[in-house]
């Protein structure tokens, strides 16, 4: 890729070097981007953008390039004309600052080349173009159009300089990149949240205004909101931000709802190790109600990502937690209860703990408001916290799960909470097919227990196994292919059936596979590394029908 750049763009003049460990570089005004080289190992470098009068107009965090280039990214110029750059790491190691190669290999472009580059790019998953994601964030449905936000560094494929990027689709399969939604000012980075449509206008910024609540991460979390009147594609950010502040320094994640009990905007917001409860008729005023969490469900970790979700009169109360999942690091419990609009009140043993999914890779999941057909879907964040910077991609980290449509199931008298695959997916179904490919749907039916096993010719291998008398399920991918990036990687996940299992949904991608029960009672997603793609599939105690994946 460099190469290739360096062709097409023209070379950034050379720095102001003002010490062991700071530079200036003045910026050309006569094009788009600079493209930046960005060196994994590094350390972040910090970045000011400063305009004509020497005002900042951005920082940022970026890993230039001392001795390697791993990839590049762009930086949009916009009205600056310096950089005001400060290194860290020891200069003893990595030698003098005029040397380092990020110099020699800064161009200046019009455009920035999006071709993927990688093999492991899902190729029926949503990602970033380029760069880092996590949370997903902000998902709302209107006009036709789902919009999913998500936080994104946009300087390079490791967490850093949260931003909420911007996709939208009008099936839930197919999703186009949009412009920065939301960026970081004085109050602090842009940590995650949610979107709502204000309909009759409640705030005072117009009747079906997207108002986006998220959580500023500066020297303190705080809570702010931030207005569209173009239908999500871009915010101004409200003068009277934060509009929530607390003596806290885990105080974040804002999920914002409407109570028809009370009339009034309903927020939850996770603090530590329990989630708080606030409401507003204006969104811009916040009156504490209750705290839920003390005691109940799983303490390992900090508490993050919440999202209330009502189902006549049972309400779902889903929590994300980090570390403290079933198999290690990241995942999702819930709590099934009742909600007045002051006060959730869980009607599960406070010792016990119910996952959302029992994989590896599904956290951060919330859901989209405003969904049609009263429907309620939910995406996940596919990845874990324990190896999600380590992954073998560098173009983009991470994709999300696929949509799943949520209900309620009881089983020996208690609730559980169902996830189905949305019904979208059904319109990815193509020819069937005798062999597995790297993009399939695997439907199994099964008589009993069974025996699944995905291959590929180097010997690569993942073990799917469903025991019916124990009532349970498992994902073998201690051999899955690469798994040297982390120790907490290889694994094999074991979930609760709830029941007997009679026909399993298998989705297949490029780096991950996703189970569900075609009931909705067991869901399992882990991501996989093979060096090439499985192609073949045994079956011991049931009959798969493969569907190529048509995107």
């Amino acid at each position: 890729m460099a190469a290739i750049l360096a062709v097409l763009a023209m070379k950034a003049q050379s720095p102001m070097v003002l010490g062991e460990n700071h530079a200036m570089l003045r910026l050309a005004q006569d094009k788009t981007f600079l493209l930046l080289p960005i060196q994994e190992k590094e350390e972040p470098a910090h970045i000011a953008m400063l305009d004509e009068r020497n005002e900042m107009v951005k920082r940022l965090n970026v890993k230039l390039a001392v001795d390697k280039v791993d990839y590049f990214v762009p930086l949009e110029i916009n009205k600056a004309q310096l950089l005001d750059i400060t290194f860290n790491g020891d200069r003893r190691k990595t030698g003098a600052v005029k040397d380092f190669v990020c110099w020699r290999e800064m161009r200046y472009s019009n455009s920035f080349d999006t071709a993927n580059r990688e093999k492991f790019r899902p190729l029926y998953h949503h990602t970033p173009v380029y760069g880092w994601m996590n949370d997903p964030n902000g998902m709302f449905y209107k006009d036709g159009v789902w919009h999913l936000y998500y936080q994104y560094n946009p300087y390079g494929s490791q967490w850093e300089n949260m931003t909420w990027g911007h996709s939208t689709s009008r099936d839930l399969i197919h999703w186009d990149a949009q412009p920065l939604a939301i960026e970081s000012d004085w109050l602090g980075a842009i940590f995650s949240g949610s979107a709502i449509v204000d309909k009759d206008n409640t705030a005072g910024f117009g009747r079906n205004a997207v108002i986006a609540m998220y959580t500023s991460a500066g020297s303190a979390q705080t809570q702010s909101i931030a207005y569209s009147a173009d239908g999500g594609k871009t915010f101004t950010k409200y003068a009277g931000n934060p509009v929530i502040t607390y003596n806290a320094p885990d105080f974040r994640d804002p999920k914002v709802f409407w109570n028809e009990q009370v009339k009034k905007w309903i927020v939850v917001l996770a603090v530590g190790q329990e989630v708080q409860f606030y409401s507003s008729s204006n969104l811009k005023e916040w009156k504490y109600e209750s705290s839920f969490g003390s005691k109940y469900g799983n303490h390992d970790g900090v508490w993050e990502c919440p999202d209330m979700l009502c189902f006549g009169n049972k309400w779902v109360l889903l929590l994300n937690i980090n570390p403290g999942g079933p198999f290690g690091g990241s995942a999702t419990q819930y709590f099934v209860g009742t909600f007045d609009g002051h006060k959730f009140v869980c009607e599960d043993d406070p010792s016990e703990t119910k996952w959302m999914d029992y994989g590896k890779d599904h956290y951060a999941t919330v859901t989209f408001h405003n969904a049609p057909e009263g429907r309620i879907v939910a995406m996940p964040w596919m990845s874990n916290w324990q190896y999600a910077n380590q992954v073998p991609t560098m173009q983009f980290r991470s994709a999300n799960g696929l949509p799943r449509d949520l209900g309620l199931k009881t089983v020996n008298g208690e609730t559980y909470l169902t996830s189905s695959p949305s019904k979208e997916l059904l319109a990815l179904r193509g020819k069937k097919t005798k062999q597995p490919t790297e993009a399939c749907e695997i439907v199994v039916d099964v008589k009993g227990s069974a025996d699944i096993t995905l291959s590929n010719t180097k010997g690569e291998q993942v073990t799917m196994r469903y025991d019916a008398q124990k009532q349970t399920f498992s994902m073998d991918r201690n051999k899955s292919g690469d798994v040297s990036f982390s120790e907490a990687f290889p694994c094999v996940t074991t979930a609760p059936t709830y029941g007997t299992i009679r026909q399993l949904r298998l989705f297949i991608d490029r780096c991950s596979i996703e189970a569900f029960d075609s009931e909705g009672k067991m869901v399992m997603t882990n991501l996989v590394f093979p060096s090439e793609p499985y192609n073949m599939v045994k079956v011991k105690g049931g009959k798969a029908t493969i569907f190529q994946i048509e995107n």
